[in-house]
């Protein structure tokens, strides 16, 4: 049983925030009339002290007293004595633990907020060095059209700002307080729960104590983000293990964020990648196992809502260590401009442009020119060469109306070039979504 029970192998990560709440919690008690302010002094004393206790490592944690909670409560009472039993007055451990796991979340919010600024600016001086370098654009991993580099980073840009986004929200959304809806049904006694909620930052008070107790949304939402996060990463992970490889060689990974082989000395591996891409699945399950512990309890509190706290801490450890490999790659990644200019010109990937100068220049319904630009491909593979190593004559015979004006759109810069509308890579649209970013960031 006490093998069963016992949580204090894992909630011991919440001894500050526990401590941060027993504080506020006294402070309140003593402005209320409800323990002395004697008492409340001596509490804060004993408190802070075993803070330090905690932060130096000499604190003695006991399995026994199965929980953070205990712990701290039976420490107190060996240093401060009887005036350590009235600290429990007007509350539970089940709003004590939302509480102390609550504003552990919300620590965590913070701090991903904070590493993916860091991952942000990190892809913005990679789109910012590469907005003219020219790369090939895919749809289902085949060439499609030229982009830029820039265009490319700024896209994570993008998906890591939704990211950011989520975690606000989801911040904001979480930040009531549980403390002083005691076990469920609230406290006879004349709590301030205004002062506490205030003290430890919240918003409000929870405004319904047994919701307040059987609330894990928080834990829900963390988990939630963090799992759409990783799968950001993953996919950024997997276009660097693509990327690296001697098939494609657009991008070299630094050696800081590589590791050799035990036996082939050649061998240069993108290991961070592959295990950033790995996390994604961990952070995954700790969601789903949290959905389903929480799927059939009934309100208020059960012991089912222990196994919370291994889930987020398990993929908030897994997504911030994700979250600093990446940073750290991306702004030590060098793209390989040769190889990415030479694979942006391949697989007839300025055909689209084609088509657009036939509809722009011979006033050529669409499906028209996209039938021509067929054609067109279909000769160019017949020779053996790419679309703009056609002759003028040779295009003539597919459509006469054809002039020498079409080979100012069939090179790679003038296609990039020519995506000029809102959200295109254009590299003057590229600098300039750099400026909002950068300004957005600052």
């Amino acid at each position: 049983m006490e093998a069963i029970n016992a949580s204090i192998g894992f909630d011991k990560r919440m001894a500050e925030q526990d401590i941060e709440g027993s504080r506020a919690h006294a402070a309140m008690l003593a402005a209320c009339g409800i323990i002395t302010s004697k008492d409340a002094d001596a509490i804060e004393k004993g408190l802070l002290t075993i803070l330090s206790e905690i932060e130096r490592g000499e604190f003695p944690f006991s399995v026994a007293l199965e929980d953070i909670h205990m712990n701290i409560e039976s420490r107190l009472t060996d240093l401060i004595g009887e005036p350590a039993g009235r600290l429990h007055t007007a509350r539970s451990r089940n709003d004590q633990v939302a509480t102390d796991f609550k504003l552990w979340v919300r620590d965590q919010f913070d701090a991903c907020i904070t590493a993916l600024d860091a991952l942000m600016h990190a892809f913005l001086g990679q789109a910012e060095a590469g907005v003219n370098v020219v790369m090939p654009g895919f749809t289902h991993l085949q060439v499609a059209q030229p982009v830029t580099w820039g265009h490319h980073m700024l896209a994570y840009v993008e998906m890591f700002a939704r990211d950011k986004s989520r975690m606000i929200d989801a911040r904001a959304r979480m930040n009531t307080s549980p403390l002083g809806a005691a076990a469920l049904a609230g406290t006879s006694f004349p709590i301030d729960r205004d002062m506490t909620s205030k003290a430890l930052g919240f918003d409000r008070p929870a405004a319904n104590s047994l919701d307040a107790v059987s609330d894990r949304d928080f834990a829900l939402d963390f988990l939630s983000a963090a799992s759409i996060c990783a799968t950001h990463l993953s996919r950024m992970a997997e276009e660097l293990v693509i990327w690296s490889s001697a098939q494609f060689k657009f991008v070299t990974i630094s050696d800081r964020f590589s590791t050799g082989s035990s036996i082939m000395p050649q061998k240069k591996n993108p290991d961070a990648a592959e295990l950033i891409r790995a996390k994604v699945g961990r952070i995954n399950g700790s969601l789903i196992a949290l959905l389903t512990i929480m799927k059939g309890l009934p309100l208020a509190y059960s012991k089912d809502m222990q196994e919370d706290k291994e889930q987020v801490f398990d993929a908030a450890d897994s997504l911030m260590l994700a979250l600093a490999a990446m940073t750290g790659m991306v702004q030590d990644m060098r793209p390989n401009e040769p190889e990415l200019r030479a694979a942006a010109a391949t697989g007839f990937s300025t055909a689209t442009d084609l088509a657009d100068w036939l509809v722009r220049a011979l006033d050529m319904p669409f499906r028209n020119a996209h039938h021509v630009t067929g054609a067109l491909v279909k000769m160019a593979e017949d020779q053996g060469c790419d679309l703009h190593e056609l002759t003028l004559a040779q295009m003539q015979t597919v459509e006469n109306a054809i002039t020498d004006a079409v080979f100012e759109v069939l090179g790679v810069d003038n296609s990039v070039a020519s995506r000029t509308s809102f959200g295109g890579t254009a590299p003057q649209n590229v600098t300039r979504q750099i400026k909002h970013w950068q300004k957005e960031l600052s």
